[in-house]
């Protein structure tokens, strides 16, 4: 038997899983909390979200370490490791890879601020420079968050020290554990917001507008090479000379963890947020569906920043406050089950209540806010609210696989929906409203790690051990949800 291990690097939790090159049998799992975030309360009344880069990147090592004292894993069984992690933040390195900032994750606002002297944003700035052309070029728009807008956030001020380079954690990741140059793959590079998604490279163009050089950034690699060889630097018992992939964007590894066959299924995700996602050959999009380069060939279609777990906790959080300031109800109990068994004795249309779940806003349009219609005395119980917010997300995922549809001009459902998060396997009631908009049910993976799972994936096929994506797909099992 070969194994395949797979990592999936968080800033909450990082996860390893080793797979059975053969079977597809999940081997052995670890996940480990990260513990890293290092915002001061300052910090975050201004927006910002900043980890501990050596904490991230220490969680990964520890949790390859543990995997490998599992009695299922026999180390001389590895033949590969694939790795994947939290897409659009950054660490400013040095030349010998020490962080020199903290990791600055997708949340941070920073790029949403004001300009000094100016009544424009840094992240208005910054897509004023690319201009308007170049959000066909780069398959979305540059935002808070995103490597583009941090570093010009940074360089602007003069925060970017000499001989520096900006990458994603996760290729800091795989460069300390082959002891080689920073890497990256289209997946991940996309998501900084610079990456020409026609050429598969940074954008010239707007890496000058930005004030960019080519060297401060990882070179683009596809991942069917491997990044290097294992150096065993960092984690005992690993042995040295096992091919390392180039990272992947953990969008694109869920996709590959959950997705058997590519051409013929839609992945619709729901973890605190949702996306839902196709896969496509062609270039071709329009906003607000982004274009996500896939690893080794192709795209994916993906509308992102849909009403997800967050929702549904808003709700939660208002029931448990009004129990708290009414009752004197206990403030830590949670509600979440009983919310979603209330759901379920109400009516999936809510007696006409009717909820626009967009509370925190959309990605197009972060000031959105949600609304609450139909309401009447016989709609207004507790039941037809809870109910009424799970059935809004199910038309959300509805109309954003629709706008996929417009763009593709596609007409034929999918064979297969997809589901993966736990925001979607965990809530039946929301289950059953996504299998009734989408006609049909969804099926989900028998291993729940799907990220880490189709990183293993793609070192398999860095590693030779699968001739193509398509055939390390066959390791994917199903069941109905």
């Amino acid at each position: 038997m070969s194994l395949l291990l797979g990592i999936d690097l968080g800033t909450t939790k990082t996860t390893c899983v080793a797979v059975d090159s053969e079977s597809g049998q999940l081997v052995a799992s670890v996940a480990k909390p990260t513990d890293g975030n290092i915002t001061s309360d300052e910090g975050r009344k201004l927006g910002r979200s900043e980890w501990n880069a050596a904490s991230v990147l220490r969680s990964g090592f520890d949790c390859v370490a543990e995997i490998l004292e599992q009695a299922t894993v026999e180390t001389d069984s590895l033949c590969s490791i694939g790795v994947t992690g939290q897409q659009h933040g950054m660490v400013l390195v040095d030349a010998g890879l020490k962080p020199l900032t903290p990791l600055i994750n997708w949340q941070d606002q920073r790029g949403n601020d004001v300009m000094p002297g100016r009544d424009v944003s840094w992240v208005d700035e910054a897509r004023s420079r690319c201009g308007e052309d170049s959000l066909s070029r780069l398959g979305c728009r540059l935002n808070s968050g995103f490597l583009g807008t941090t570093f010009f956030w940074l360089s602007q001020q003069g925060l970017v020290p000499k001989g520096s380079k900006a990458c994603f954690i996760m290729d800091l990741f795989v460069a300390m554990l082959t002891g080689g140059e920073l890497v990256t793959d289209p997946s991940v590079a996309a998501s900084g917001g610079m990456l020409n998604v026609a050429s598969r490279d940074w954008d010239d163009d707007v890496l000058a507008a930005l004030e960019f050089r080519r060297d401060q950034l990882p070179a683009v690699r596809e991942a069917d090479r491997p990044a290097g060889e294992l150096s065993g630097r960092h984690v005992d018992r690993l042995p040295q000379g096992i091919p390392v992939s180039v990272p992947i964007g953990d969008h694109q590894a869920s996709f590959l963890g959950s997705v058997a066959d590519r051409r013929s299924s839609v992945l619709l995700n729901v973890g605190t947020g949702a996306q839902v996602a196709v896969f496509t050959d062609d270039t071709t999009f329009t906003p607000p569906v982004e274009l996500r380069p896939f690893p080794i060939q192709g795209n994916l279609l993906s509308n992102v920043g849909l009403t997800g777990g967050w929702s549904f906790q808003v709700v939660e959080n208002f029931v448990r406050q009004l129990g708290v300031e009414l009752f004197g109800a206990d403030a830590e109990r949670p509600l979440y089950s009983q919310l979603v068994e209330l759901a379920g004795q109400a009516e999936p249309d809510s007696l006409g209540l009717e909820c626009v779940p967009t509370f925190s806003g959309t990605r197009s349009n972060p000031r959105q806010t949600g609304s609450l219609a139909g309401i009447s005395p016989a709609s207004l119980t507790p039941a037809n609210f809870a109910r009424s917010v799970l059935e809004g997300m199910a038309n959300n995922y509805r109309e954003a696989l629709d706008q996929i549809f417009e763009i593709t001009g596609r007409h034929s459902e999918p064979t297969t929906l997809v589901g993966a998060g736990n925001g979607l396997r965990e809530n039946p009631v929301l289950a059953d409203a996504v299998a009734r908009r989408f006609g049909k049910p969804a099926v989900v993976t028998e291993h729940r790690e799907e990220a880490a799972f189709g990183a293993a994936l793609v070192g398999g096929v860095a590693a030779g051990v699968f001739s193509s994506l398509d055939e390390a797909g066959r390791l994917v099992r199903h069941q109905t949800l």
